[in-house]
């Protein structure tokens, strides 16, 4: 198995990224993608969401640079369908697009526009319900979704489940919840793919990165197999190498080992 890492870093929310995208500023976006497809991103998530009013032309120039700067596949960020639409006719690899879920306004929206695309699919664990509060709900709308979208005709290993990770400051449970859910995921739904916002575990809780840190081996070790997160955390990384070795993932033990003589761990 080989564990797919999805870039976060290029978010119109974050503010220097907001700044470079107002300013046209190539040179920052440019740099910024190279060291995450140098740092080993598989895909590289692409949202221009937060500068209302603009998101069209906005994710339109990040197509551009992006794709004129490395030959890393893109995760298309948006809940516009039309946004999407234009941006999947720009990119020149198949991508995955984030997101789907059981949400009405949204699931009427999106399954129309996925309908027929190679690409693939975040799909979220979140209806007009809200949050889920169990394994058990996350579970039950995974299946659902996943149902849904084997309808169309996206096959399984396409589909990567978002069991939306939630913060340990608000429930002390959220960790486990989430730990239970993958675990069930991958074993109930079999063909499928795991994947989290890694960072949100910790929101709310000071010395962030090592939350995160742990949290990447204990859900890798549940069985998620993908994680949207910072590649240039490069302890992150190293973790996630070691993690992969630990559990039987690395042949001989040779990615941890390369990593180690190329100083990277």
């Amino acid at each position: 198995m080989t564990f797919t890492i999805v870039g976060e870093r290029i978010n119109t929310t974050l503010k220097n990224v907001q700044e470079a995208v107002a300013e046209r500023d190539a040179a920052y976006i440019e740099a910024d993608v190279r060291e995450q497809a140098a740092a080993g991103a598989t895909y590289i998530d692409v949202n221009a969401g937060a500068r209302i009013g603009h998101e069209k032309e906005d994710m339109q120039w990040l197509l551009k640079i992006i794709q004129d700067a490395v030959t890393v596949p893109l995760c298309l960020d948006s809940p516009d369908p039309a946004v999407l639409e234009m941006a999947y006719g720009m990119v020149e690899i198949t991508p995955m697009v984030n997101s789907i879920s059981l949400e009405k306004e949204r699931y009427d929206a999106m399954i129309p526009f996925l309908k027929g695309k190679a690409c693939k699919i975040i799909a979220l664990c979140m209806d007009d319900t809200g949050m889920p509060t169990s394994a058990d709900d996350v579970v039950a709308r995974a299946k659902k979704i996943v149902q849904a979208l084997e309808d169309i005709g996206i096959k399984r290993d396409d589909i990567y489940v978002d069991p939306l990770i939630q913060p340990m400051s608000v429930d002390i449970q959220n960790g486990m919840m989430a730990m239970e859910a993958v675990k069930r995921i991958m074993t109930e739904i079999s063909g499928v793919h795991t994947i989290g916002g890694l960072s949100n575990i910790s929101y709310g809780l000071p010395q962030r990165r090592i939350i995160n840190r742990n949290f990447l081996a204990l859900m890798m070790a549940a069985g998620m197999d993908a994680a949207i997160m910072d590649p240039l955390d490069h302890e992150l990384v190293a973790l996630l190498q070691t993690t992969e070795m630990l559990l039987g993932q690395d042949e001989y033990c040779m990615n941890f080992i390369t990593a180690v003589r190329e100083g990277r761990i």
